[in-house]
């Protein structure tokens, strides 16, 4: 019988059947992420087990711990993961020397709203949202932290530069708000749209007209509060 040597033993014959690839770590991952979101989404925190999770992703449950520490770092991966992007990236935008007004909304913009191109998921976000502001875990305070309170404050900061206004006063402040909602109707009126105008969200190409348009209209916000302003000081004179 002729000796089997180490180059045989790696390399299979022409007859020898091939096996299907086995689901790498990332995918693994994935699948724990976007299982976890769909049931933490439906039904919360504390009524979702990680069991459950672990089933439905059909992985072995200690890759729970593996990729995420615990089910708490599985939840808040959740909420920072499957939309993509970093707030921070839109703070550093309205700090960016001499980049006019309109070219940083429009950036603002598309960070703001560029997740929608994600359909379903986006979806399970923002019900995962909604539910967490309703029944919070200490979750929600990291979450208003990082995700809300800092691009508010790079962007009243922004207004203030540009209309010259030494604080934020309680107008710079509604005017943020007004600026950011107009982002934020889009994923609240989800289901609204498609309902009755649903190619408006249909392509990654018609997210990009609701940037440029919403630019347009954070613009048109921005003029009408500096022509408020100014009909105010000549009104103090």
């Amino acid at each position: 019988m002729p000796r089997m040597t180490a180059s045989d033993s790696l390399t299979p014959g022409p007859q020898a059947p091939r096996r299907a690839p086995r689901a790498d770590g990332a995918e693994a991952r994935h699948r724990l992420l976007h299982t976890a979101l769909r049931l933490f989404a439906q039904k919360g925190f504390a009524k979702t087990s990680t069991r459950e999770i672990a089933r439905e992703a059909e992985v072995n449950i200690s890759a729970i711990s593996y990729y995420f520490g615990d089910k708490e770092g599985l939840y808040a991966a959740t909420f920072c993961e499957p939309m993509g992007g970093d707030a921070s990236d839109l703070v550093a935008a309205c700090k960016v020397p001499g980049q006019s007004l309109e070219e940083t909304l429009r950036i603002c913009m598309v960070s703001m709203i560029d997740p929608l191109k994600q359909g379903e998921i986006v979806r399970q976000c923002i019900q995962l949202h909604m539910r967490e502001m309703l029944d919070p875990t200490s979750r929600w305070a990291e979450e208003l932290d990082r995700e809300i309170k800092g691009p508010h404050r790079a962007i009243a900061e922004l207004l203030c530069r540009h209309l010259e206004v030494d604080r934020a006063d309680d107008d710079i402040h509604r005017l943020t708000f007004a600026i950011t909602g107009l982002s934020m109707q889009l994923y609240v009126s989800q289901d609204f749209i498609e309902a009755l105008r649903p190619s408006l969200l249909r392509t990654p190409r018609a997210i990009d007209t609701w940037a440029d348009r919403l630019t347009g209209y954070a613009l048109a916000l921005v003029e009408a509060e500096a022509a408020r302003r100014r009909t105010e000081r000549k009104q103090k004179k």
